[in-house]
């Protein structure tokens, strides 16, 4: 094998390794980074609950949700979907089988750490998480936008591991459906 041929595979093989993504939290019993069959779909709510509500109390319904649905957070560096923010997505991915009027942005941020082109990126990676993740336990993509914010929207704006933690998070900003 000439030098050449061995910086090759070598090379191949850093590329292969490097460009390994990273493995989103699923429920027990798969295995991490496969995606849920539609048996994991959550239920829809009865036939009778999915008719046209209107403007109004879809008005109050979103504020109602925001006001209700939390933030997930993550980890320094991740955009891995923790075991405790599930039964939060099933509950979005819930509000948003039963009303089918409504839409949700998946926002992503990031602590203030790292570069604002990096932040801006893995915030995206975290948004598309939550999505993806939603997609497996129902939710049409169609519902759902994503936006990264990276550094630029801090819930708080200290130098410390606390309030770093609450800025590293998907917030769920609900609008009504073509609006």
């Amino acid at each position: 094998m000439s030098i050449k041929n061995f910086f090759l595979v070598i090379f191949c093989l850093f590329f292969v390794f490097a460009c390994a993504e990273r493995k989103i939290y699923m429920p027990e019993g798969k295995v991490e980074g496969e995606i849920p069959k539609k048996e994991e779909k959550i239920e829809a709510g009865k036939p009778e609950q999915q008719e046209e509500i209107s403007t109004e109390k879809m008005s109050e319904l979103v504020k109602k949700l925001q006001d209700e649905v939390r933030d997930i957070h993550f980890d320094f560096d991740k955009y891995d979907i923790k075991q405790e923010d599930i039964p939060t997505l099933k509950k979005v991915a819930s509000i948003l089988q039963e009303y089918p009027g409504l839409k949700v942005i998946i926002e992503g941020h990031c602590d203030e750490r790292g570069t604002a082109e990096y932040n801006f990126a893995l915030g995206q990676k975290r948004a598309n998480a939550v999505k993806q993740y939603l997609i497996t336990l129902g939710v049409p993509s169609s519902k759902m936008e994503i936006i990264s914010y990276g550094e630029e929207k801090p819930l708080c704006n200290e130098h410390n591991e606390s309030c770093w933690q609450k800025n590293r998070r998907a917030h769920f900003v609900f609008i009504e459906e073509g609006k």
